[in-house]
């Protein structure tokens, strides 16, 4: 498949892909709407020729059996962890699942008992929120701070927020919805206080590889130290990173051989293998992905750019600069709307609402998709918030 960008003349990501009629839950939503779809987190790119070229191969073969993750993929994904972020990680550290929101209930399971407590700062991706109630655990919450333009982590309220019976902290890094990159020293920090109150982390680090900054870089919490290896399950995927969550495969990396067998046991006759398409999937974007890769984060470095600037000039609307990820948090209270979400979908174009992930007021929109695309939901915006001002 030859396609072309700007960026790399090999691919593109201007030209609209129509996913109407395959059942994707983003656009069929608002299936026979003029509502342009900017709100789950999946893009409407192509995903990487090296994939597809596997995913045929595969298919021409024709036999579908129960499928284990490969030798080859295990090393490919441990060199990939090793050369990105100086993280050298066993074989046995590695184990498979069908998605991240699937491990996160895992994790709730695996730590701690029935009534025990998880906290989390918000806003944050809803399964965050959900996850604990599911595994009947009790969900603590502490506001995140806007501090100098940048959201952050309140670790003074955080630590307050810990209770006796709280066993583990759920992190976002890089985190959604509000795109910001987490550095050395607020991951120590954050380490030493789940040391101080022996707290396990579960870590979901799916965006890890979507850094747009060019002057930041991700850090894996696990690889600080062995104090936060020892108490940390790593959450990641390919999914994000090469546009793959319908394939449904996604890993936990977890150092402390207790922890990893709690989380085993959690997972144990509930927990399906990853599909056989997904493992050959991930071997070829993570074995031969990385010049889709590098491509994409230009194009979405263009499309951030484009939003922000067009954010700034509707009146009433705000957001912070965007680190990672290819999600806007747009502060939306100065207009005053009883229901947002109806307001900007009446306007044609389909957001998250910032009540589910708890942060009422603010709207995520998702700008992984092509720019003609983003040009014309944003125009609808703006001639929306315009129009409420007259």
């Amino acid at each position: 498949m030859k396609i072309k960008t700007e960026a790399n003349p090999l691919f593109d990501f201007d030209t609209p892909v129509d996913r109407r009629g395959t059942a994707s839950a983003k656009w069929d939503k608002y299936k026979g709407t003029d509502i342009i779809p900017l709100w789950v987190a999946d893009m409407d790119f192509v995903s990487p020729p090296a994939v597809l070229d596997a995913l045929h191969a595969r298919i021409d073969h024709g036999v579908f059996g129960y499928t284990e993750a490969s030798d080859g993929l295990i090393e490919v994904l441990r060199l990939m962890l090793l050369n990105r972020y100086g993280w050298k990680v066993r074989p046995e550290w590695i184990l498979w699942l069908p998605g991240v929101v699937t491990a996160l209930n895992v994790a709730c399971r695996a730590v701690g008992s029935d009534n025990d407590a998880v906290l989390t700062a918000v806003p944050v991706y809803p399964p965050f929120l959900s996850a604990p109630r599911y595994s009947r655990r009790r969900m603590i919450t502490v506001p995140m701070v806007q501090d100098h333009a940048r959201w952050g982590i309140d670790f003074e309220q955080l630590e307050k927020a810990i209770t006796p019976r709280t066993r583990m902290i759920i992190l976002c890094h890089p985190h959604n919805p509000v795109g910001r990159v987490f550095d050395s020293r607020e991951l120590s920090q954050l380490v030493e206080i789940c040391c101080r109150h022996d707290l396990v982390i579960c870590s979901d680090e799916i965006h890890c590889d979507l850094i747009l900054d060019r002057d930041k870089k991700h850090r894996p919490t696990a690889s600080l130290g062995p104090e936060a290896a020892e108490r940390t399950i790593t959450l990641m995927a390919p999914s994000k990173t090469y546009n793959l969550p319908g394939l449904g495969c996604s890993f936990a990396v977890i150092s402390d051989e207790h922890l990893r067998r709690r989380f085993k046991q959690a997972r144990a006759g509930i927990v399906s293998h990853v599909n056989t398409l997904g493992l050959v999937a991930a071997l070829a974007a993570y074995r031969r992905g990385e010049p889709w890769h590098a491509a994409l984060l230009e194009y979405l470095r263009g499309n951030r750019q484009r939003v922000m600037q067009a954010v700034d000039r509707m009146p009433g609307l705000s957001m912070n600069h965007v680190e990672a990820t290819y999600l806007a948090w747009i502060d939306v209270r100065s207009l005053n709307l009883e229901k947002p979400l109806e307001f900007f979908e009446k306007a044609g174009v389909g957001l998250s609402d910032g009540v589910h992930f708890g942060g009422p007021g603010f709207m995520r929109l998702n700008f992984g998709c092509p720019r003609s695309l983003l040009k014309r939901a944003l125009e609808r915006m703006r001639a929306a918030v315009e129009e409420l001002g007259r």
